[in-house]
């Protein structure tokens, strides 16, 4: 979810995903085609008598409507600055802040392990919403019976703490379920409130998408992407967890135990070997020296006749993110995603090529360590072929 860059505030990059770009038109005609039953809501909430014919003269619904969406996705905006503020406050980065269909979110480059700082993080996007609520309402008061823009404020007034009350139900990872995380965390391993919270978040998305089957299938959408993101985050703590202290040395496959190809090998023979040996990449060496990487699909890419004219050097690919043997292995799954590669070239602090660690080490190791509890048996384990 990298979005559109919009701006930026407090140093944090703001950006609206394609997906909001769709719902915010959709959310402002929603809105002033109701804007009649929502007036009956805010006059009965509030104790008012705002006469809802005027507001639905000619052009004037569709002006409120719109309005009220920019309002709502601006309070959306503020909720996700509150998380952002009081992150960075504890010296946390944020990525950035993107809206998207679902509301806002805002990335964070590592999640906090702290109880007390991920409650305090987590509380105050609701604790913004609400703050926002009161100023709408306070709008709302002061303004003259007669002026539209009270149908605006009334209905930030209601929607914001309406969100903020939804955002504390344990959904994680919804801010509800965060603080449910981290009040599990007093007493227990981060890895395993993470799981406890997950569980809880994921039996709230099942029901909330019942529900949603019933009343609005908006909600069954939501329901199924907190799943997601509930499975999704307990995958990567308990990951974070199991790879606490291990190094991308201790899961690397070492220079000397690597199949490697030369630079001015056919892309022909290139596919033999792949088919003979069973591996899709190979590190490309010029001498001694590393210059490239080649996968199968740089090989597909070569029509059939011309694989004995190609030469591996012709479609490889020379743009190599590397990693360091002391680098830790989450930051190597973490490169893989963001350059969206299989394998990582190791190179030491020389620059010289040391070894290769690809998704299939990463994932070895993982299932070595949950089943053995320790990198140390994973170490005693065969030096792995890189096959993925």
């Amino acid at each position: 979810m990298r979005g559109i860059r919009i701006g930026s505030a407090f140093g944090i990059p703001i950006r609206l995903d394609i997906t909001f770009l769709l719902v915010l038109p959709l959310f402002a005609w929603l809105i002033g085609s109701d804007v009649s039953n929502l007036t009956g809501v805010i006059n009965g909430l509030f104790g008012t008598a705002i006469a809802p014919d005027p507001l639905t003269q000619g052009s004037m619904r569709w002006i409120l409507g719109s309005a009220a969406a920019l309002g709502l996705f601006l309070g959306v905006l503020l909720h996700e600055f509150g998380h952002s503020l009081v992150a960075m406050r504890y010296g946390y980065e944020i990525e950035s802040i993107t809206l998207w269909l679902f509301g806002g979110v805002a990335r964070f480059t590592e999640i906090p392990e702290d109880w007390k700082q991920e409650f305090t993080i987590a509380i105050a996007g609701p604790i913004v919403s609400v703050l926002i609520g009161v100023v709408s309402y306070a709008g709302f008061v002061a303004l003259p019976l007669g002026d539209p823009a009270l149908f605006v404020l009334g209905y930030l007034a209601l929607t914001n703490v309406a969100l903020a009350v939804f955002n504390m139900l344990p959904g994680f990872p919804m801010d509800g379920g965060r603080v449910l995380r981290a009040l599990l965390a007093r007493n227990r391993p981060h890895a395993r409130a993470t799981q406890i919270a997950a569980e809880v978040g994921k039996l709230f998305a099942f029901l909330l998408g019942i529900f949603g089957l019933f009343a609005n299938l908006f909600l069954v959408a939501l329901a199924f992407f907190i799943y997601m993101g509930a499975s999704s985050e307990a995958q990567q703590t308990v990951m974070k967890a199991a790879f606490q202290d291990v190094t991308v040395r201790d899961i690397m496959t070492p220079r000397e135990d690597l199949h490697v190809v030369d630079e001015h090998t056919s892309v022909a023979d290139l596919m033999e070997r792949m088919f003979r040996e069973r591996h899709t990449g190979y590190p490309v060496m010029r001498g001694g020296t590393l210059v490239g990487m080649v996968t199968l699909d740089d090989a597909r890419g070569v029509r059939d006749v011309e694989r004995d004219a190609y030469r591996v050097d012709d479609v490889m690919s020379d743009d190599l993110a590397t990693i360091s043997p002391d680098a830790d292995a989450m930051e190597a799954i973490s490169t893989m995603q963001q350059r969206g590669v299989g394998r990582l070239p190791v190179v030491d602090e020389t620059g010289e090529f040391v070894g290769l660690v690809s998704r299939s080490d990463l994932v070895t190791a993982f299932n070595i360590i949950q089943s053995r509890g320790s990198v140390e048996s994973f170490a005693r384990e065969p030096t792995l072929d890189v096959r993925s």
